[in-house]
C-alpha cells in the first residue's frame, strides 16, 4: 500500500487540476507534490526498521520482526485527519517563507508566516510527546521535518505557491489514512482525541484470502489510474508501453495450488513472489534501453537519448505492472475454482 498512497494522491491532484483548466505541466507539478505529501505519514515506519535486527533468523523472520515493531506506532500519530489538517496549514505557512525573496514589510510577513508554521508543528510534536511518550515525540518530529522538506522542494523546484502547497498537502495527508482501511490495524483517524471511528479493518470478503486478493486488486487499480493520468498528461499511449512479455504473468496461476492460501497476516510469500513475476517481463527491456541509450550517447545523439528517457523507464514499468496484474487475476481465478 505504500506506493498506492502516493499514486492515488498524484492521480487525483493531477487529473483534478487538469479538469479545472490548469496546464499539463502545472497539473503534473501539483500531482507530484500531492503524491510526495501522501508518503509523509509513513515516516512512522522508520521505527519498524529496528525489527529487522531483532535477532530472528531468516528473511521471513526479519519481515515478521519488521511488522511486529511497526505496530507500536504505525497508523497512529501521523495517520490522523486532525494532525494532517493542522500539518497542511503549517506546511503552507512555511512555504510562504521560502517562496521568494522579499524586502521590507513583505519579508517580515513571510518570516512571520514561516515561524507560525513552525509553531503549529511544535504544538503537534509536543502533543504527540504528551499523549504517546518519547516514541510519539520522535515520530511526529520526523513527520514534521519530512513534511517541511517536501513543502520546500514543492516551492523551489515545483514552483508552487502557498495555496497550492495547502491544497496538495491536504489531499496527500488526508487521503493517506483511507488507503489503510483494508490491511492491518485501522488508523486512528482522530488522534490525539480519544475517539476511534474504526476499530477493525474493512473486509472485502469473509474469505481471508479473497480479502487479500481484493485489497491487492484495489492497489493495482490505483497504480493503473495514476499511469493513465500520467500518460494522458504527457501525451503518451498507455497501450504502446506494454510489451508481450506481460503475458508471462499468467503462469503464476500455478502458485495458487503450490502456496499455502495467503492472508493479510501472512501475505509475504504471495507479495514477494508475485512482485518477482513483475520483474521477469521488463528485465530484458531495461537492458535493451540501456544499450540503446549508450549507443545514442556514443554516437552523439544525446538529445534523442534525453528525449526518450521517460519512455525507456515507462515501458518496463508498465510491462511489469501488466504482468503483476495478470498474475494476480490468474491466481485469484485458480484459487476461487480450486
Amino acid at each position: 500500500m505504500f506506493v498506492g498512497h502516493a499514486l492515488l494522491a498524484f492521480a487525483l491532484a493531477a487529473a483534478g487540476a487538469r479538469r479545472l483548466g490548469r496546464s499539463r505541466e502545472r497539473s503534473l507539478a501539483l500531482g507530484f507534490a500531492a503524491g510526495a505529501f501522501a508518503t509523509v505519514p509513513d515516516v512512522d515506519m522508520l521505527y519498524a526498521l529496528t525489527g529487522l535486527f531483532s535477532g530472528v533468523d531468516g528473511a521471513f523472520g526479519a519481515v515478521n520482526g519488521f511488522w511486529s515493531a511497526s505496530t507500536l506506532v504505525h497508523r497512529v500519530v501521523t495517520h490522523s485527519l486532525v494532525v494532517g489538517t493542522a500539518a497542511a496549514v503549517a506546511f503552507a505557512l512555511w512555504s510562504r517563507g521560502v517562496s521568494r525573496d522579499r524586502a521590507g514589510i513583505g519579508a517580515l510577513r513571510t518570516r512571520s508566516d514561516a515561524l507560525s508554521g513552525l509553531a503549529v508543528l511544535g504544538v503537534l510534536v509536543a502533543t504527540a510527546g504528551f499523549v504517546s511518550g518519547s516514541l510519539g515525540l520522535a515520530v511526529m518530529t520526523a513527520f514534521a521535518l519530512v513534511g517541511l522538506a517536501v513543502a520546500t522542494v514543492a516551492v523551489r523546484s515545483g514552483g508552487l505557491g502557498p495555496r497550492a502547497v495547502l491544497a496538495t498537502a491536504l489531499l496527500g495527508l488526508l487521503s493517506h489514512p483511507f488507503g489503510d482501511l483494508f490491511t492491518g490495524e485501522p488508523p486512528q483517524l482522530l488522534y490525539p482525541l480519544g475517539v476511534r471511528p474504526l476499530t477493525e479493518r474493512v473486509l472485502l470478503s469473509p474469505d481471508s484470502t479473497l480479502h487479500l486478493l481484493g485489497a491487492f486488486g484495489v492497489e493495482l487499480a490505483t497504480i493503473w489510474l495514476a499511469a493513465i493520468v500520467y500518460c494522458r498528461l504527457t501525451d503518451r499511449s498507455l497501450r504502446t508501453h506494454v510489451r508481450w512479455r506481460a503475458a508471462l504473468g499468467v503462469a503464476y496461476a500455478g502458485a495458487a495450488l503450490a502456496l499455502p492460501a495467503p492472508t493479510v497476516d501472512s501475505s509475504y510469500r504471495f507479495v514477494f513472489s508475485v512482485l518477482a513475476v513483475g520483474a521477469v517481463g521488463p528485465a530484458p527491456l531495461v537492458r535493451r534501453a540501456y544499450r540503446v541509450r549508450r549507443v545514442a550517447r556514443e554516437g552523439g545523439h544525446g538529445e534523442r537519448s534525453k528525449h526518450t528517457l521517460a519512455d525507456e523507464v515507462l515501458t518496463p514499468v508498465l510491462t511489469g505492472l501488466a504482468a503483476i496484474t495478470l498474475a494476480g487475476v490468474s491466481f485469484a481465478l485458480v484459487y476461487s475454482l480450486a
